[in-house]
C-alpha cells in the first residue's frame, strides 16, 4: 500500500488541497492515528482552513553553496505554501517545525512580517557584497496569503531602495501587483521575474497545483511584467514523464508568445516525504498510468524515486532524461529563447542615505 490509510485525509477535508496524506514529520517520536468511532458523519466534515503563524527572524538572507543552482543567496518570506503543489521539494522542510510535509505544509503556514526591516539591516552591514538574491526558490512569495501580509512587496521596496539585484520565481498571478517596482528595477538591469508553468491542461494543473494561478493567468502575468519593462523567464517544471512531458514544446511556444527571454526546466524529484506523497496522489488521480509514470521517473534517477547527487538531481540521467533535455534545447533554439540573456547588474548597489546628503564644500 502506497499511503497509510490512518494518515489519509477525508475528501471533504482536503477540498482544493494537494496532499492526500498527512503523515507525521520524520523527526516526530509519536504519530496521531485517526480512528472511525462511528459518531462522525461525513456531512459534518469541514474543509481544512489555512492557519498562519508569525515569525520574527534574526536574519532573512539564506546562503547556499549548491553547484546545481546559479545563485548563492535567497529569501523566503513564508514557510509552507498554500499553493499545495503535490510535487513540491520544499515539503520536507516542514518536518523541522514539527509539522507534517503533507496537508500541514499547505495549511499551517508562517509569515515573516519583519523581513523587510531585517533585510535592510543586513544589506547595510559594512563589508556586504551584492550578488543577485533569488526569491521563490523554496516556497512561493506570491502565494495567496501575500495579499493579506504584503511581505514580498515590502521586501521589493527595500531591494529597490538599495538598488540590489533580484530574481523572482512564482506561480502566483499576484506578482502583477508589483509590476510598478519590478518594471522600474528591470529597466535598470537589477530585476527579472519568472513564472513556473507545469502544464497548459487546466484539469491537471488544478489537481497538481490546486491553489496556484491557472496556466493562462500565469502567461498573462508574464505579458504584464514584460510590458512594464521587467525581463521575464519561464520555468517548465517539474517535467514528469508520462504525465506532462508531451507539453514541453507547447509550453515553450506559449511562453515565447508571452515575450519571455529565457527558459529553464527541472525534472520531477521526490526527496524524503515527497516520494510517498506524490505516489499516493498519483494513484488517487491517475491510477491508469501511475505505474508507468513512476517507472519512467525511476529510470531518470538510477532506479530510485530520487537521486540527490549533484549534477543529477535537477536533470536526471539516462535515455528519458536525455530526450527531455534535447527536446527542450531544440524548442528553445527554434523559438529564439535564451539568446543574448544579460546577467543582473551588481554595480548599481548603494545603501540609501540615512538623511540629507552632506553638501560638498566646493
Amino acid at each position: 500500500m502506497i499511503g497509510d490509510e490512518s494518515n489519509r485525509i477525508p475528501d471533504k477535508s482536503r477540498r482544493a488541497r494537494g496532499a492526500t496524506l498527512n503523515m507525521a514529520g520524520r523527526f516526530e517520536r509519536l504519530e496521531h492515528v485517526a480512528v472511525d468511532d462511528g459518531w462522525e458523519r461525513d456531512d459534518e466534515i469541514a474543509p481544512t482552513r489555512t492557519e498562519v503563524a508569525l515569525e520574527r527572524p534574526r536574519s532573512i538572507i539564506a546562503r547556499n553553496q549548491s553547484p546545481d543552482v546559479p545563485f548563492d543567496r535567497s529569501i523566503n518570506p513564508y514557510r509552507g505554501c498554500e499553493h499545495g503543489c503535490i510535487y513540491c521539494f520544499a515539503r520536507p522542510t516542514h518536518s523541522f517545525l514539527g509539522l507534517s510535509p503533507g496537508l500541514d505544509f499547505e495549511t499551517k503556514l508562517t509569515a515573516k512580517p519583519d523581513a523587510a526591516r531585517v533585510l535592510a539591516a543586513e544589506l547595510s552591514r559594512r563589508g556586504y557584497r551584492p550578488e543577485p538574491i533569488a526569491i521563490g526558490t523554496n516556497t512561493d512569495p506570491y502565494q495567496p496569503i501575500e495579499k493579506r501580509y504584503g511581505v514580498m512587496r515590502q521586501i521589493l521596496g527595500v531591494l529597490s531602495d538599495f538598488r540590489h539585484p533580484v530574481h523572482i520565481l512564482t506561480k502566483g498571478a499576484l506578482i502583477e501587483r508589483d509590476a510598478d517596482i519590478l518594471g522600474e528595477m528591470g529597466a535598470t538591469g537589477i530585476a527579472s521575474a519568472g513564472l513556473t508553468i507545469t502544464t497548459l491542461d487546466r484539469r491537471l494543473a488544478r489537481a497538481m497545483e490546486p491553489r496556484a494561478a491557472a496556466p493562462e493567468r500565469r502567461l498573462a502575468a508574464l505579458r504584464h511584467l514584460k510590458a512594464a519593462g521587467c525581463p521575464t523567464r519561464v520555468s517548465i517544471g517539474p517535467v514528469i514523464p508520462g504525465l506532462n512531458d508531451h507539453e514541453i514544446e507547447a509550453l515553450l511556444g506559449a511562453a515565447a508568445d508571452a515575450g519571455v527571454g529565457g527558459a529553464g526546466y527541472i525534472v520531477l524529484r521526490l526527496p524524503r516525504e515527497v516520494g510517498p506523497l506524490f505516489r499516493d496522489w498519483l494513484e488517487a488521480h491517475y491510477p491508469d498510468r501511475a505505474k508507468r509514470v513512476m517507472g519512467l521517473v525511476r529510470e531518470m534517477h538510477g532506479g530510485r524515486d530520487y537521486d540527490p547527487a549533484w549534477g543529477k538531481r535537477m536533470k536526471g540521467e539516462g535515455v528519458v532524461a536525455e530526450l527531455i533535455g534535447r527536446r527542450f534545447a531544440a524548442a528553445c533554439s527554434r523559438l529564439g529563447i535564451n539568446r543574448g540573456l544579460k546577467p543582473l547588474r551588481t554595480d548599481l548597489f548603494r545603501p540609501p542615505s540615512a538623511g540629507p546628503e552632506q553638501l560638498a564644500l566646493f
